[in-house]
């Protein structure tokens, strides 16, 4: 890093001063020519976030909002002590033919020139001032190479509608790829979320225009969309073309048939399925349980490995022919059914033992052959599944597969959340369900645990809850009442690992704020821990607070979504 003298920089001014000055006297003596069309590429800064069709050294241009001269957005070149931030663009041109260059431009000591030509500059101005240059080109010249730049320490310079008017020597007509890998990540009766792979360009794509049949529906910067307005219960095809900076457009990828849903409840499925642990906390009668409070489900927790990829309750009990299939099996017998929870705050885990998606799937296969299952659960937490991208995707690519290869079966994520919604792990998980194409039926959140004795449970819990709905929304282009049908909770009854206490009232407000945006799923921790024991602080085999054995799970069971 170079920090030059006031006496030095005087001296790069005047050099830049000089070369300015000496460039524009030749410019002088050149013949003139008939001027056209603005010939440079986002000339205005407005075709992108970033400064598309500019080189800036050290990468220290980038488009703001403000401030501008003209327009949404302006180039900001952040010019340090060691560089001038010089962005630069080439342009087809004539030979022997008279060019005119201009900016607005604001801050100290802006350039504007050509390379090998003429420049000009501004010394210093709080407001945008334009510059212009004129130049002749060579006998035998057919590109020219234009530039702005701040200078050595004197802080960042902004520019906008920069334009070079003159006849083109030449015109960009090559048309961006095409786009692939065309899906459907998502739909309701009215819509249709869409997802693509981004296609390349000479001078940069700046958008993509999505069709269904003949018909522009949608445009996009991204590489994802939602086509709204559609009929419920209708199929559609859509294609999607990519557009440049010169207008060229690409040919239509290959097209992806939807399906709208018929309009009603989106997804079908509704569970109350309180966690019920065999492996501590004086384990209830499941049975005894469901009798006494008219619960049908169960999540079992929890399924662990055994050893590299084999799946065992809890990493010890075989899934077969132990006390976990035999309640299982008794659960059944009065009517009721299971979700095994898949991993887990702690203990040995598939996710990270098992090497690939297709392996973990097949570890998720034989938990599913082992008890012809409905609904599998995984409990994605900690370090070494949750804040881990690359178990992430394992998980999300083993739980398509299962669906794929089990038509019917539901798939569960549950994971932990703040008070407003997914942390920055929980957002990632949801998106990458979506850029996988996963088919997530429910995503639940365990709102509790949030560090705060004394925080608000019921108000905590519907924060979260919508600020999770808002997160499904903005990433699959669902409704609200799609949104909600994909959620599930799964708080913590009583007294929480950080003090918290979830009261009876709470559970009871929760249930039926649950009922009346109807969510997919209402669960909690644990059966093992629905008896009375107040005072009694947390508990494995009760709940610390004041109730009646099994009064959480006779709340939950009045759960309908």
């Amino acid at each position: 890093m170079r920090t030059p003298t006031r006496t030095r920089t005087r001296t790069r001014l005047a050099c830049g001063l000089g070369a300015a000055l000496l460039g524009a006297a030749a410019v002088l003596t050149a013949p003139g020519s008939a001027f056209g069309a603005d010939l440079l590429v986002n000339g205005g800064f407005e075709a992108a976030a970033t400064p598309t069709g500019w080189s800036c050294s050290g990468g220290l241009g980038s488009v703001v909002t403000s401030p501008v001269h003209g327009g949404t957005r302006a180039l900001a070149g952040a010019a340090t002590a060691s560089d001038n931030a010089k962005c630069t663009q080439s342009v087809s041109v004539r030979p022997n033919t008279t060019y005119t260059l201009s900016a607005w431009v604001r801050g100290s000591y802006v350039y504007l020139g050509v390379t090998g030509g003429p420049s000009t500059w501004t010394t210093s101005t709080g407001a945008y001032s334009r510059l212009t240059v004129t130049f002749t080109t060579g006998a035998s010249q057919t590109t020219a190479e234009v530039y702005l730049n701040g200078w050595y320490g004197q802080g960042t310079y902004h520019a906008d509608d920069v334009t070079l008017d003159g006849p083109g020597g030449g015109t960009d007509t090559q048309a961006p790829t095409v786009p692939t890998g065309l899906t459907s990540t998502g739909k309701t009766a009215t819509s249709a979320s869409l997802a693509w792979t981004a296609s390349t360009d000479n001078v940069g794509v700046t958008g993509y225009d999505v069709y269904q049949g003949g018909a522009l529906v949608a445009t996009a910067t991204g590489t994802s969309t939602t086509v709204t307005g559609l009929t419920p219960a209708t199929s559609y095809t859509f294609t999607v073309r990519a557009h440049d900076l010169a207008g060229n457009t690409s040919a239509a990828s290959a097209g992806v048939s939807v399906t709208t849903d018929n309009g009603t409840t989106p997804t079908g499925f509704k569970q109350a399925a309180p966690y019920l642990y065999l492996g501590w906390g004086n384990p209830p009668s499941a049975t005894t349980v469901m009798s006494a409070t008219g619960a049908k489900w169960f999540t079992m927790a929890f399924i662990l490995s055994s050893g590299g990829c084999n799946p065992a309750w809890d990493g010890q009990r075989p899934l077969a022919g132990g006390a976990d299939q035999s309640t299982i099996a008794s659960i059944r017998a009065a009517g009721g059914d299971v979700v095994p929870s898949i991993g887990g705050w702690q203990g040995n885990k598939l996710g990270p033992n098992c090497a690939t998606p297709e392996a973990l799937a097949g570890a998720y296969q034989k938990v599913i052959d082992a008890y012809g299952l409905k609904a599998i659960d995984v409990d994605i937490e900690n370090t070494d599944e949750f804040e881990n991208a690359a178990v992430q995707d394992r998980i999300l690519g083993a739980l398509k597969i299962v669906k794929q290869n089990n038509p019917g079966l539901r798939t569960i994520l549950t994971f932990g959340t703040s008070t407003t919604g997914p942390t920055s792990w929980g957002n990632r998980l949801i998106d990458q369900a979506k850029a996988l194409n996963a088919g997530i039926d429910v995503f639940t959140i365990m709102p509790f645990d949030f560090g705060n004795a004394s925080t608000d449970m019921y108000a905590s819990t519907v924060s979260a809850t919508e600020g999770l709905k808002t997160k499904l929304k903005s990433t699959f282009g669902w409704d609200d009442a799609t949104a909600y049908a994909h959620i599930g909770i799964s708080g913590m009854n009583g007294i929480s690992d950080t003090q918290e206490t979830t009261t009876v009232q709470n559970w009871t407000d929760i249930r039926n704020w649950a009922n009346s945006h109807h969510i997919a799923r209402l669960a909690f921790w644990s059966v093992n821990r629905d008896r009375g024991c107040p005072g009694g602080g947390l508990q494995e085999s009760c709940s610390g607070i004041a109730q009646s054995d099994w009064q959480f799970t006779s709340i939950t069971a009045g759960f309908t979504g």
